[in-house]
């Protein structure tokens, strides 16, 4: 038994495995290509381990360290093996070559058509505002990055909020997983300014923060 399962093996893949490794939380990387998350698993350190999709996910926790098209495949792939878990969901559903729209409806979120594939999961919209660069780091301008968390489960609030916490980094928690869609939506216009050659110090190590 891991404490933390992270399916995929990219850039924010290895972002959460450091952040996770960090919090003294043992990890499980899985992956379509298991040579992937084996690669990433020896880059993590700790009791790191890997494997493929056709192994089910050890930990407690399950982040969904995907792109949402790729997510949803993974959802429909595991679908009641994940039901009882805590499932973080950190997609983005952007338009990628126009930066300017969300590719799902104006009444839904990434975040709840992945819910609607996972009735028995516990699902968290939360990283979905961070870049992996500054996740990888903590940090971004100095200060530790805020993560923002929605579910209709506080018992997985909590949860989340208790990782992100040992992690390093600051929870905030927003509400149900309705709010995903301003979450969403918000990170679009970040997004956005990221590519805006206006602003070519950006260049996705930026971080949101709320200062108080």
């Amino acid at each position: 038994m891991t404490d933390i399962t992270i399916i995929g093996a990219g850039s924010m893949a290895r972002a959460l495995g450091t952040r996770a490794v960090a919090a003294g939380r043992t990890v499980q990387i899985l992956n379509r290509t298991p040579d992937s998350a084996a690669e990433l698993a020896t880059e993590l350190g700790g009791e790191t381990s890997s494997g493929g999709l056709s192994q089910g996910p050890t930990g407690d926790l399950v982040v969904l360290a995907l792109h949402f098209g790729p997510a949803k495949e993974v959802a429909t792939h595991f679908g009641d093996t994940l039901s009882g878990k805590t499932v973080i969901e950190i997609s983005n559903p952007v338009n990628m070559e126009t930066f300017d729209s969300l590719m799902v409806g104006p009444g839904t979120s990434a975040a709840e058509e992945i819910a609607a594939l996972l009735p028995g999961a516990r699902v968290v919209k939360a990283f979905n505002t961070t870049f992996a660069g500054p996740l990888a780091a903590g940090s971004a301008g100095g200060m530790p990055l805020d993560v923002f968390i929605a579910s209709d489960f506080e018992g997985a609030r909590n949860e989340v909020a208790a990782f992100v916490t040992a992690a390093g980094l600051r929870p905030l928690q927003v509400g149900a997983l309705r709010h995903a869609r301003e979450l969403e939506g918000f990170q679009l216009l970040v997004m956005a300014l990221q590519v805006n050659p206006a602003y070519e110090t950006f260049n996705w190590a930026t971080g949101l923060k709320i200062l108080d």
